[in-house]
């Protein structure tokens, strides 16, 4: 694992969604944590005076996670999501656990099985395939 693997996504800061590594078995496997604030800027205005973590954004960070197991110096887009399933809000406060663990894949297309969990309570997860892009 080099010294800092968040370094290897290509996102930028404003669009990370996974603030550490907790574990990672290059190639295979890694766990990641994201806490989520009351200061996430799109929690602004999702919803006001209820705020909770779009959808989206949870998979995003999946996503952002599995991506850590590419190559490194190599990069990739989301090109498909398989049976997402959400089990229940996340809110400011929560630490999110995100799994990532490769399945399979074929050429440039890679798929990983993710999950997100806070305090052990699964709250989303699906399988997830990216593109290399290079």
């Amino acid at each position: 694992m080099t010294s800092d693997p968040l370094g290897r996504l290509p996102h930028g800061i404003a669009f990370r969604f996974v603030d550490r590594v907790l574990e990672m078995t290059p190639a295979t496997r890694v766990v990641a944590l994201k806490n989520v604030t009351v200061d996430d800027p799109h929690l602004q205005g999702h919803f006001p005076g209820n705020p909770l973590v779009p959808g989206v954004l949870l998979v995003e960070a999946m996503a952002q996670t599995a991506g850590l197991l590419l190559a490194e110096g190599s990069s990739a887009v989301l090109a498909q999501i398989r049976d997402a399933r959400f089990r229940r809000p996340v809110v400011p406060g929560d630490r999110v656990r995100i799994e990532a663990e490769r399945l399979g894949g074929l050429g440039g297309l890679h798929r990983f099985g993710v999950k997100a969990s806070v305090d052990g309570a699964l709250v989303a997860e699906a399988e997830i395939v990216l593109a290399e892009t290079s």
